[in-house]
């Protein structure tokens, strides 16, 4: 059997045996392991053994457990729970504002927690119940849910962005900074959908009473303390004082002590968060293992070489290629969880657009785009039909609304990330301005 057949049947049995429900971890590294011994002999029984000296020695990785603690001891305490509440205070009087300010909250859960799923799981039980109550559309309010969790994994300090970072070989703290404005561009795609929604509807989303100026005040000295945090960690990484790994220690140390200053991290509530965290981690490193397996099998099949090869013979704009790409993240994500796609795929396509010419960029300003690109549209296959995982979950947390109605729900929100996806691909100086400003 060719080296060429032998990494597209890899692939094929990784596929089945993610359709079937077999772990992550399980369906990439047994068959990379399988791939690697028909492709090298008895050489390949060694890199399971190279894949985990390989993990043990990178130092990125210490990023991801620390971020990751940062979004449970949120989620632990009520920080979230004072967040939210900040948001109903300030934006509640504004109609439509506690659907955006909910955006904000499963932003921030999603993007520190590692997982869109996970983070949408933890924010919805704290605003689900609250929009509800005030009088907020079911429908109105499972997409809001939906669209605010899917953007975690696209704003710092993202976990899945930290992921890619690692994969790609690129600088975390540069990565952190390209996803800056469409971050931005997202949420202000999402909260125009949301005026949008509530302008043609204004019962779906009804204004509340407005408070005092003292309690604007209280709501907001509740939150300040992780709003310091934040400046902290991102102002000493862009302003040179520590690296992203050393802002990381510092934020998951700061959170905690603010949680435990506010009496709000007892022994039990500390040890599910280091608990927590360890099982997240642990799932996380596992798939990286399995990652570093496939990355050897494909090494030594050359089958990213070839395609890479094949595909620059095409008489087919680059720009073109790329939008490819993004089609089949969509649909990918249909069937696999963004941390699994994201490790599973960039091996193979990232080679790939690096060697395509695309608007003059230079080799790492094309890694830090496609990386932006990419983590955009599996938000998009998150929560789009006829599958979108994010959909059947929050289906769950609000089973007396139908699944037809969550899809309604989500489709301004899909129509902004249509918008935010083509700026994307035709504007890279969207994602690559504040990198080239501060660096």
């Amino acid at each position: 059997m060719s080296h060429e057949m032998i990494a597209l049947a890899m692939f094929a049995g990784m596929m089945l045996m993610l359709v079937t429900g077999q772990r992550v971890f399980a369906a990439i590294g047994f068959v990379a392991a399988l791939a690697g011994v028909l492709l090298w002999g008895t050489g390949g029984v060694t890199i399971p053994f190279s894949a985990v000296m390989k993990l043990m020695q990178w130092y990125p990785l210490l990023t991801l457990p620390m971020f990751i603690f940062m979004g449970y001891v949120l989620s632990e305490s009520r920080i979230a729970d004072d967040l939210y509440r900040m948001f109903h205070v300030w934006m509640g009087p504004i109609r439509g504002g506690l659907a955006i300010g909910t955006i904000g909250l499963m932003v921030l859960i999603s993007a520190m927690n590692g997982l869109s799923v996970a983070g949408m799981a933890i924010g919805a039980t704290i605003a689900l119940p609250e929009l509800l109550r005030r009088g907020y559309d079911k429908v109105m309010v499972t997409g809001v849910i939906q669209a605010g969790s899917s953007l975690g994994i696209l704003v710092p300090p993202s976990v899945v962005l930290v992921v890619y970072a690692i994969l790609a070989e690129q600088n975390i703290a540069k990565l952190f900074a390209a996803a800056m404005v469409p971050g931005m561009l997202a949420a202000g795609l999402y909260v125009a959908a949301i005026a949008l929604y509530v302008r043609l509807k204004p019962e779906h989303g009804p204004a509340q009473p407005r408070h005092s100026s003292a309690e604007l005040l209280a709501a907001a000295k509740e939150v300040w303390p992780i709003a310091a945090i934040f400046i902290m960690v991102f102002g000493g990484i862009y302003g040179g004082f520590f690296t992203p790994t050393e802002g990381a220690a510092v934020g998951a140390g700061s959170t905690f002590l603010s949680a435990a200053a506010r009496g709000e991290m007892g022994l039990q509530a500390l040890k599910r968060s280091f608990l927590s965290t360890a099982e997240t981690t642990g799932f996380v490193f596992m798939i990286f293992l399995g990652a570093d397996m496939l990355n050897s099998a494909l090494a030594l099949s050359q089958m990213p070489m070839r395609i890479a090869e094949a595909v620059s013979g095409l008489e087919v704009a680059p720009v073109a290629i790329v939008a490819c790409i993004l089609l089949l993240y969509i649909a990918l994500s249909s069937v696999m969880d963004e941390l699994a796609m994201i490790i599973l795929t960039v091996p193979i396509l990232f080679p790939l657009v690096i060697e395509l010419d695309l608007y003059g960029l230079n080799l790492t300003e094309k890694a830090i785009w496609f990386g932006i690109l990419i983590l955009s549209v599996v938000e998009i296959g998150l929560i789009a039909p006829p599958v979108g995982l994010n959909v059947y979950v929050v289906n769950g947390l609000a089973p007396d609304v139908p699944m037809s109605e969550t899809y309604k729900g989500v489709a301004l929100f899909l129509a902004a990330d249509v918008v935010r996806v083509a700026l994307l691909l035709a504007f890279p100086v969207l994602s690559l301005w504040l990198v080239r400003l501060i660096w």
